[in-house]
């Protein structure tokens, strides 16, 4: 269960940071078979089962209701909450996404894009081209996978089969990515998988990237402690064992606690953009579904959504 990152390591849908990917996709399948949902993603259950992680297919379980009612009370509330919180970001990067090409925007780039489905679920306008970054298997089981049940993009899609610490501008363009046009950038759940130092190579490349007037979204994550990481940990072990749920991958160890990582907003209004926050935490109340589960009381152990345009 430990998995240890390294500077080349590689992975498949259901190995590493590969599988958690099918964790987002699981969450956001639950969320839309709820009569009150935030957002629709008819494709996330065609993407999760199958996957192979042995783990998180647990979401779809028909039963996990009823676990949810016999389990310890912290451990169904952090169940809910971690469904919530995976709604009210999908909900919060679909309106980005939906603002941008309202102001004329047709070129989409999405950062380790993984079961990503908005280039298949999304109302694109008339062409829009969506370039989809991530590892080549990733990418591979996504459009094998939908392509068996007959699923098409609604927009161009163009996959850029390259890993992000590699010279990944230049695939970009080598499938057809224009500099000059405004572009809508996404960095969502990827940047707690990247070292400090990588996130700021990261946004000086779509700096360079960008023409003026487009725009750039992401999801950031504060610093914990070691005791703090140490005691997520432990929470989970409980909640997955309340819920009968296998662990194969350790999420502590899949992501780089940097202290040192530059506060996006930040960095970007230093950097030519305009920039600004939203704590994860006042959306998920703003939508009503916001839970007080243990770990409320640490603002940083919640995101902050950045949306920016560059002047």
């Amino acid at each position: 269960m430990s998995t240890v990152r390294t500077d080349d390591d590689t992975w498949d849908i259901a190995t590493s940071v590969g599988s958690t990917a099918v964790l987002v996709a699981a969450a956001r399948a639950s969320e839309t078979d709820r009569p009150d949902a935030l957002i629709q993603d008819p494709y996330a259950r065609i993407l999760v089962e199958g996957a192979g992680t042995g783990m998180w297919e647990h979401f779809l379980d028909d039963s996990m209701a009823d676990k949810l009612a016999k389990a310890e009370s912290e451990a169904a509330a952090m169940f809910s909450h971690m469904l919530n919180y995976q709604a009210v970001r999908t909900h919060f990067f679909d309106a980005y996404f939906a603002d941008a090409v309202a102001a004329g925007i047709r070129q989409i780039v999405i950062l380790a894009s993984g079961l990503d489905s908005r280039a298949y679920r999304l109302d694109w306008p008339a062409g829009t081209r969506v370039f989809e970054i991530d590892q080549p298997l990733v990418l591979e089981y996504k459009a094998n996978k939908l392509a068996e049940h007959d699923v098409r993009p609604t927009a161009e899609r163009h996959e850029v089969p390259v890993d992000l610490r590699q010279d990944w501008p230049a695939a970009l363009k080598e499938q057809g990515f224009d500099p000059s046009q405004p572009t809508a950038w996404l960095a969502e759940g990827l940047l707690m998988y990247l070292p400090g130092d990588a996130q700021d190579r990261l946004f000086e490349m779509v700096t360079e990237l960008s023409a003026p007037g487009s725009r750039v979204s992401a999801e950031t994550m504060g610093h914990h402690s070691e005791e703090r990481r140490q005691e997520m940990r432990e929470r989970f072990d409980t909640f997955a064992d309340q819920l009968g749920i296998e662990r194969t991958i350790d999420m502590q160890n899949l992501t780089y606690n940097d202290p040192d990582r530059a506060d996006v907003t930040d960095w970007l209004n230093a950097h030519g953009w305009l920039a600004t926050g939203q704590h994860a935490i006042d959306e998920m109340r703003r939508l009503g579904r916001w839970i007080d589960i243990p770990m409320a009381d640490d603002p940083d152990a919640f995101a902050t959504f950045v949306v920016a345009q560059k002047a």
